[in-house]
């Protein structure tokens, strides 16, 4: 399974992106705190989460309680690291694969991202800007693997008006 993991994120349009992303993928959340908004209805609404009721996730107090509850493969995300995304192999889709990204404002402590610096990467860019918006790099990173697992059980037709929806006259 593909798991996102957002170690105290701030920005709740944000996280609002990134749970309709975990619901489109078949993706699980984890959610590190402290974070910057409330987890309820009216928030996650608010911040464009209209498939709340679909989406797995999971809260935590801290990181060593997440690392403490969960086992896998763990990818740090940092404008740091000095390998790209698409550099790992995530082709194995039995492992459990954890994509880890920090908050807005600062990013995943070094503390941590020094445990593990062969895990370390970055999305490549140009040196006109410091990141790109959490909920963009989330995206490209879990299509990224998604990609190299020959895209599982997601659809590549629209279910609702019909795989000859383009063809058809109306």
């Amino acid at each position: 399974m593909i798991h996102i993991v957002l170690y105290q994120p701030e920005i709740p349009q944000n996280t609002g992106n990134i749970m309709r992303t975990c619901v489109a993928t078949g993706s699980f959340l984890h959610l590190i705190r402290p974070l910057g908004f409330e987890i309820d209805d009216a928030h996650l609404r608010r911040s464009g989460v209209n498939y709340i009721d679909q989406l797995q996730y999971k809260v935590y107090d801290s990181f060593d309680d997440f690392q403490m509850q969960n086992q896998g493969d763990y990818y740090y995300f940092t404008r740091y690291g000095h390998k790209p995304h698409t550099s790992f192999d995530y082709s194995d889709s039995s492992r459990d694969i954890y994509l880890i990204f920090g908050k807005e404002s600062t990013g995943i402590p070094k503390e941590i991202l020094q445990k593990d610096l062969n895990h370390c990467m970055r999305i490549p860019m140009t040196s006109n800007v410091r990141a790109l918006n959490l909920s963009n790099c989330v995206a490209i990173c879990v299509y990224e693997v998604l990609r190299q697992q020959d895209y599982g059980t997601l659809l590549f037709e629209e279910p609702h008006k019909g795989k000859d929806y383009l063809e058809r006259e109306e």
